[in-house]
């Protein structure tokens, strides 16, 4: 059995150091972080009171939410693919 690649990147989110693990591309880890971090921002200039560990639980759902709105979206997209090919 092959293994997969692992990469490990060093980031920064929100002011803390990470090291991330996995098989995506270092760009493609930097990219997410990145986002991540975007994400935080926002929220925070929003909520100036939130603590850290508040703000993280936050910044999770939002992004769980863009992803649940995105997979049904897709589902439905798929759903009228197949009815269109009849």
């Amino acid at each position: 059995m092959s293994e997969e690649q692992r990469n490990r990147t060093n980031v920064d989110i929100y002011g803390q150091q990470y090291t991330i693990v996995g098989t995506e591309s270092t760009s493609q880890i930097r990219f997410v972080c990145s986002k991540v971090d975007d994400k935080m921002r926002e929220i925070k200039s929003m909520n100036p009171s939130l603590d850290t560990g508040k703000l993280a639980v936050l910044t999770a759902v939002n992004a769980v939410n863009d992803y649940i709105k995105l997979k049904e979206r897709f589902e439905e997209l798929e759903r009228e693919i197949k009815r269109l090919k009849g």
